[in-house]
């Protein structure tokens, strides 16, 4: 971040400072939000527009690239608008994954967003092309308000991603321009050799401020669709972020408490010791921690999420403006009934998490 200083499209480090607990990063204030959040409050929108919100995108991924950094976990959360100006500029964040690299060099890192990888991640053999990907997979969900590679859970997805079959039959697709399939599928190519540079996107004649990008305004399902896309994802990190205090609450008890590795009481831990700790720790049940969590929106233990529990837990998370319940709830509740049960939620969470990794920050599990 320290290198990309000063480039207009991105989020700018103020400064870093260290204690005895943490690095502190001091970024420059994005107060107009989400992107996917300005589009839908605009409540209309058309291919011209998404085409020159791609401008954007991949004016900032040629910047990167061009000074050698790759992001590798490029997503729509991931690009902020500066104010909440209607012209507001939009600046790329989160740069966690990010790392500089060399022409040519191969990068082996399993990392990423699930909906958003690349199929050469998974392969664990790729450049900064990976990039291209994950804002093509951005540019199908733009228009449509869809993932193109889905399924019920987070190893489907990749399934999905590494058969690479992008459907264009389904609607609303028929209706988009020619433009705007040849950009994507061109973009969305499971043969890195093949996919398109950062300049070669900019050049797309669907893409350039004077192409061939209709300005007909997209159904109203299009933004219902990206609605409760948005809404899901944010569900889903709350409930993520609930989930990691509670592993991360075990862990510490077990290692406070539980775990006594040294047991001969020598001072060190030999390699009899480590498993034994290893072990007991790898006992503790996914299950419990997953209904810990459900109990965290279950203020009063009545077994089910309710309207007004879910609303108080993502207002906890600083993730509710007012219109997300009702998509949530839909979303989740297959007995139609009203209010999340504990089977409901487990089948979301086992769904494709978009940040699911115990190893790496925002990585992928596979």
């Amino acid at each position: 971040m320290h290198h990309l200083t000063g480039r207009p499209n991105i989020v700018e480090l103020k400064g870093a400072y260290e204690d005895k607990h943490a690095v502190h990063l001091v970024l420059e204030l994005c107060a107009g939000g989400e992107l996917f959040d300005r589009i839908i409050a605009k409540g209309h929108y058309t291919e011209r527009a998404a085409a020159s919100l791609m401008t954007s995108i991949v004016q900032i991924v040629h910047t990167c690239h061009s000074m050698g950094v790759v992001h590798r976990d490029l997503k729509p959360e991931n690009f902020l608008l500066l104010n909440k100006n209607e012209n507001a500029p939009l600046k790329a964040t989160d740069f966690g994954l990010s790392m500089f690299f060399k022409q040519g060099e191969v990068l082996k890192d399993i990392i990423g967003s699930a909906y958003y990888i690349a199929p050469e991640v998974l392969k664990r053999k790729y450049g900064p092309e990976i990039d291209i990907w994950s804002i093509g997979v951005m540019l199908f969900i733009l228009p449509c308000g869809t993932p193109p590679f889905w399924a019920e859970s987070e190893r489907g997805i990749f399934n999905a991603i590494l058969r690479g079959h992008v459907d264009f039959q389904s609607n609303p697709w028929p209706s988009f321009s020619i433009g705007a399939k040849d950009l994507v599928k061109k973009m969305l190519n499971s043969d890195p050799q093949l996919t398109l540079t950062a300049l070669q996107v900019l050049n797309h004649p669907w893409i350039r401020e004077d192409g061939d990008a209709p300005d007909i305004p997209l159904d109203n399902a299009v933004l219902n669709r990206l609605k409760q896309f948005r809404a899901m994802n944010k569900f889903k990190k709350s409930c993520s972020q609930s989930y990691s205090r509670v592993v991360e609450t075990r862990t510490r008890e077990a290692r406070n408490k539980d775990i006594r590795a040294d047991a001969d009481g020598n001072g060190t831990i030999d390699y009899d010791e480590f498993i034994t700790a290893t072990m007991h720790m790898n006992r503790m049940d996914r299950e419990d921690h997953l209904y810990t969590a459900f109990q965290y929106f279950d203020k009063d233990h009545s077994g089910y999420i309710t309207t007004e529990e879910l609303e108080q837990a993502l207002r906890e998370f600083g993730m509710h403006d007012g219109r997300d319940i009702k998509e949530i709830i839909s979303e989740v509740d297959s007995d139609n009934d009203g209010r999340i049960n504990y089977d409901e939620f487990c089948a979301m969470m086992r769904k494709g998490n978009p940040e699911a990794n115990p190893k790496k920050r925002r990585g992928v599990f596979l």
